[in-house]
């Protein structure tokens, strides 16, 4: 039977990646029955919504969605999409394997980094809880705020002050620190280190140390789960993996880390071209490339395909097609490594004359599954 998935085109260059990675998790032989829906600039000129209804309507009812990139305006217009389907559908973790594929350009082609970015998705300054400067209720927060803490005060001035709140729970933090260990459990892995500020923010991120502190000492009692645990204060760990990245293996983190690790993890192994994406929750997944969609070369058939036919990849292990997930992880991978068939930005000189387009890419990765 079938798996229902729904395929999120995307604006920008999104369509085309989205194209290149039907084209490849088809070639794995899995059998989709693909809904392909449409969401992001282009549907809000058609529409005037970015995130047409249909579109949540169709993920709710399959599950499981590979969405290619959308934008998200600079500091105006509509929220992020990608958060708002975070939130709506509850998918509490993003979780981003950074592995290097040989055949890659970067500098750290010589160490074997292989790490998994498993990050809190709801809470946290992305929560979107702000107040914006010069409203009548941003000054009266801050007014609140320095009565109930006279030893630690906004002391800018409340007509020139932006305000962003950061919750952290026990709940939110026990559910990805548990998704953390488990998904360590079930994938053969060593080690997970939770990476936090708490020196500093003692109450949000020290709430979030103790929490996986205490799960970590649950999954010690559970005997053949032979699980490192540490913890790691953020600003040291970015030296660490800049310095040594092959000590760690999967990191845990509360929501503003993880995005900027995650990227961090990403250029260690290439970029956000080969980096894929998953955002699980109980009911619902949805598996997209990390990386923009690059308005500017839409339709030129050019851009790298990798990062969403991995993520590809990651969605059939999801769906626990897990020997298809093989054969196109080692197809990548073979492709990668021959450097014939690969797009610009993967040839030692970008101006090389035999770079492949996007399709052409996916087609040779295609070509390898069948044999």
């Amino acid at each position: 039977m079938a798996h229902q998935v729904t395929l999120i085109t995307g604006d920008g260059v999104g369509p085309e990646l989205a194209e290149a990675a039907r084209r490849c998790v088809d070639a794995s032989g899995v059998a989709i029955d693909w809904d392909v829906q449409e969401a992001g600039i282009d549907v809000m000129e058609r529409t005037g919504t970015p995130l047409p209804d249909a579109v949540m309507a169709s993920v709710r009812r399959t599950g499981c969605a590979l969405k290619a990139p959308i934008t998200t305006p600079v500091g105006g217009g509509f929220r992020s999409i990608n958060v708002h389907l975070r939130q709506e559908l509850g998918l509490f973790a993003c979780i981003r394997p950074c592995k290097y594929y040989p055949g890659v350009r970067t500098f750290f082609g010589d160490v074997p980094v292989d790490l998994v970015i498993v990050r809190e998705n709801t809470e946290d300054l992305y929560a979107g809880i702000e107040f914006e400067q010069g409203k009548a209720e941003t000054a009266e927060l801050i007014d609140y705020i320095n009565r109930v803490s006279p030893d630690r005060q906004i002391r800018s001035g409340r007509d020139e002050t932006g305000v962003s709140i950061k919750p952290i729970s026990i709940s939110g933090s026990e559910q990805i620190i548990r998704c953390a260990f488990e998904y360590a459990r079930e994938n053969g892995r060593r080690k997970v280190s939770a990476v936090h500020k708490a020196n500093i923010m003692k109450y949000s991120d020290g709430l979030f140390l103790s929490t996986a502190r205490r799960v970590a000492e649950e999954y010690a009692d559970i005997e053949f789960v032979d699980i490192e645990f540490e913890d790691r204060i953020v600003d040291n760990m970015c030296m660490q993996l800049v310095q040594k990245p092959e000590l760690y293996d999967v990191l845990v983190l509360p929501n503003l880390y993880g995005d900027i690790l995650s990227d961090l993890a990403a250029g260690l192994v290439g970029g956000l071209g080969v980096a894929p994406g998953a955002n699980i929750g109980p009911e619902a997944a949805v598996f997209e490339a990390t990386h923009g969609s690059a308005p500017k070369y839409a339709g030129q058939n050019k851009v790298n395909p990798t990062a969403l036919i991995l993520s590809g990849m990651l969605m059939l292990r999801h769906l626990k097609e897990t020997e298809a997930a093989d054969r196109l992880e080692q197809a990548v991978a073979a492709v990668i490594a021959e450097g014939n068939d690969v797009t610009y930005d993967m040839k030692p000189h970008r101006d090389d004359p035999t770079a492949v387009g996007t399709r052409e890419m996916a087609e040779a990765i295609s070509r390898k599954m069948a044999g």
